[in-house]
């Protein structure tokens, strides 16, 4: 792995807990979520414009076909995703146990259907990192407090131990689009902000009408109570992973998808800064589990 692909991968993983943190801490929510994606289609159109321009891009079916599956996988992630923070999870809890699925099963799935063949050391480091990722969850079948819904919302929150269970799936998701994703970019040449952008459209297809039948007014809602939140998730959440895509276009995704849970690191010290969510001993343990497994990467 070059130091551009591993650089823009651990500025990724930053961005990317923060606006984890800025989800769970302010509760979430579809109508939260359908909000900041909506909004983040006006924010980045003209970049998405210019940045095709300039690449020469010319669009073809098969490509809406491709932004079409991965914003479908996409749309299915961002929900449960937010479902296990209002099941009542923790931040070091869910993302932790998120994150590490699914870079185990992208690099299965990148070995057998893509033929990519990572290394020894490299397998090596992706099963530190995934081991430290656990070893950072810690217990997770404790049961955390229940957090209530958002004012406004109208959606039932799950019992706190389904977080687990969402936590997992959230991971397969994961695994899917990151697996599919790398297809999208590096075989099909589709710009990288031109593709999170069109996975972003189809996503808002299926989410603002999901959003009006299960939370009535739920965008407008988390639009005048939480309007920092929608922005700065808006911002943050397409460009964590356009940083990403344009890693996976000259690096395989064997490689790319371990070296990202770095960001396991990050949220699990925004949960035990802000959230107060304590054993610092255990996270420092990981931390250096993850650092070996990230040196393994590189060297492999």
């Amino acid at each position: 792995m070059t130091g551009l692909a591993l650089g823009l991968i651990l500025f990724s993983a930053f961005v990317h807990a923060s606006w984890n943190f800025l989800l769970k801490k302010s509760g979430g929510g579809s109508g939260l979520i359908a909000a900041a994606s909506l909004l983040s289609l006006a924010v980045y159109a003209p970049v998405v414009l210019v940045s095709a321009y300039l690449a020469g891009y010319v669009p073809k079916p098969s490509h809406l076909g491709v932004m079409l599956a991965s914003g479908m996988v996409h749309t299915a992630y961002f929900l449960l995703l937010d479902r296990a923070y209002r099941s009542g999870g923790d931040l070091s809890i869910v993302y932790p146990l998120a994150r590490a699925t699914g870079p185990l099963l992208t690099i299965v799935a990148a070995v057998f259907l893509l033929g990519e063949k990572p290394g020894p050391t490299a397998i090596a480091g992706a099963l530190l990192i995934g081991g430290s990722a656990l070893l950072l969850a810690g217990n997770p079948l404790r049961r955390p407090s229940p957090h209530p819904s958002p004012k406004g919302e109208g959606e039932k929150v799950a019992d706190p131990r389904h977080a687990i269970g969402f936590a997992l799936l959230t991971g397969l998701m994961i695994a899917v689009y990151t697996t599919w994703d790398k297809q999208g970019v590096a075989a099909f040449l589709i710009p990288p902000l031109v593709y999170d952008w069109g996975t972003n459209a189809f996503r808002c297809t299926v989410l603002i009408p999901f959003t009006r039948h299960r939370a009535p007014g739920g965008m407008a809602t988390a639009w005048r109570e939480r309007r920092k939140t929608v922005v700065a998730i808006a911002l943050m959440s397409p460009l964590s992973y356009i940083l990403v895509l344009i890693a996976m276009v000259f690096t395989p995704v064997s490689l790319v998808a371990p070296a990202r849970e770095v960001s396991i690191l990050f949220a699990a010290l925004l949960g035990a800064h802000f959230l107060k969510e304590g054993d610092l001993t255990r996270r420092v343990i990981a931390a250096v589990g993850m650092v070996l497994g990230i040196s393994g990467l590189a060297l492999g």
